[in-house]
């Protein structure tokens, strides 16, 4: 069963998987393989979507920032400014390329557990539109930083809500027991928005939440507001304005038909409706809303194609189905044993009657893209093709076994361009000495 997502993929003629409009085998043959595939249309698409959420229901008064770390090179951060996006991004990498792509500085958002101090110098210099602090010690360190520079640069606290969302347990973030944030209900919190607010260099401007990641149920979310806003009336008593909240992303997505996410309109309705509820309890206004999408924007959108290079029977076991990439350019089996939906590109029409295992290339037994897979039947040459890839995998490619990383193409109304090119092992080496 093929998995539709924007009307992304189809089967034409050939019996042949497409994207975008382009027969996935063609593209195989043109690049090479592994490859990474993106449709332009469904990124935009996502985007717009979570746009229209915005406008609708909190008046045009939020902004949708794309959350890099899914997946970042120039030419993303260059349709989220076309699209009018902002960026949540996590490293003064994720920065430089933001810049580098010409992406408008007060629109970007810097977030992450441990920022060294070249890159809160970096994110002041050029002017980011806001620091998101994890931790005490960051929060001094950005104060002693903006100072001796003669800057001041908004900032929000991460905060732990305390809630727990139901995903998988390692991409877990707003429970007290996180690597993430200041804690609400330990006092830890209350005691750094009062620091932050007397800190020279620093305007504390707002509050930050992320509960976790593929979240499928809305009513997390819905608690996760209701608390940040308690906090915000709190601080409003101590005299303590916070005019931005943050509310993070983890929208789920489609990769097996067990998946059963919540249309992003109807999670905006839900989770809009309890803000206005809370801070018309409260009596404080509706603070700007910020959502940071990553997933939800690149995952539906791209696919990952490789070629088949063997076939193992171990009889009454299993079928491996060997292919020229795994691991290095789609960790996420190994780390969370990650499910996907696989097709053969050249023979998308015909049935899965096989369950098999598809083996990565490396010399790691964990080096797999799944198993028990649904697949057509796969033989040396053939291109298979792993949906829902776009998120998370190039962003977390190796050079384990010193493997290159893939490139990476877009692919719009039928025409594709390379938007990252495919490494060498020359690549690999060169900053060797």
């Amino acid at each position: 069963m093929i998995i539709m997502s924007n009307e992304t993929l189809s089967v034409n003629e050939q019996g042949h998987l497409t994207i975008g409009g382009a027969d996935t085998t063609d593209l195989a043959a043109q690049y090479g393989t592994p490859l990474y595939v993106y449709d332009e249309t469904a990124v935009r698409s996502a985007v717009r979507s979570f746009k229209a959420s915005i406008d609708e229901n909190y008046g045009g008064r939020g902004m949708v920032c794309y959350a890099s770390k899914a997946f970042c090179c120039k030419e993303m951060c260059r349709i989220m400014a076309e699209e009018g996006a902002g960026l949540d991004t996590v490293s003064g990498g994720e920065i430089y390329t933001a810049l580098a792509a010409g992406f408008p500085a007060d629109r970007i958002y810097f977030t992450s557990n441990n920022k060294f101090d070249e890159e809160i110098a970096y994110a002041i210099d050029n002017r980011i539109r806001c620091i998101v602090c994890d931790n005490i010690e960051e929060l001094y360190r950005i104060s002693s930083i903006a100072v001796s520079k003669g800057a001041q640069i908004n900032v929000m606290l991460r905060l732990k809500p305390g809630v727990e969302a139901h995903t998988f347990e390692a991409v877990m973030t707003g429970q007290i027991d996180s690597k993430f944030g200041f804690a609400i209900e330990t006092g830890e919190a209350l005691e750094a928005a009062r620091k932050a607010a007397s800190l020279d260099g620093i305007k504390l401007v707002g509050v930050h939440c992320h509960i976790g990641s593929q979240i499928h149920d809305i009513s997390p979310f819905e608690k996760a507001a209701e608390v940040m806003l308690d906090f915000i009336a709190k601080l409003r008593d101590e005299g303590i304005i916070i005019s931005d909240l943050s509310l993070g992303g983890g929208f789920g997505i489609k990769y097996t038909d067990k998946d059963i996410p919540v249309p992003y309109g109807e999670y905006m309705k839900r989770v809009s409706a309890k803000v206005k509820e809370c801070c018309a309890a409260h009596g404080i206004d509706v603070p700007y809303i910020t959502i940071e999408p990553g997933r939800s924007i690149a995952a539906p959108a791209g696919i990952t194609l490789y070629t088949v290079g063997s076939r193992k029977i171990i009889p009454g076991i299993r079928t491996y189905i060997g292919i020229d990439g795994g691991m290095p350019d789609n960790p996420r089996y190994a780390l969370y044993k990650s499910e996907y939906t696989a097709e053969v590109a050249n023979k998308a029409d015909a049935p899965k009657d096989e369950i098999v295992t598809i083996a990565g290339r490396t010399c790691e037994s964990g080096d797999l893209i799944g198993e028990n897979m649904p697949l057509q039947h796969a033989e040396a040459g053939d291109i298979v093709a792993i949906l829902a890839t776009g998120a998370y995998n190039y962003s977390m490619a190796s050079h384990y076994n010193r493997v290159p990383n893939a490139a990476v193409v877009m692919v719009k109304d039928g025409q594709s361009r390379v938007i990252v090119r495919r490494e060498t092992w020359e690549d690999v080496a060169r900053n060797d000495v």
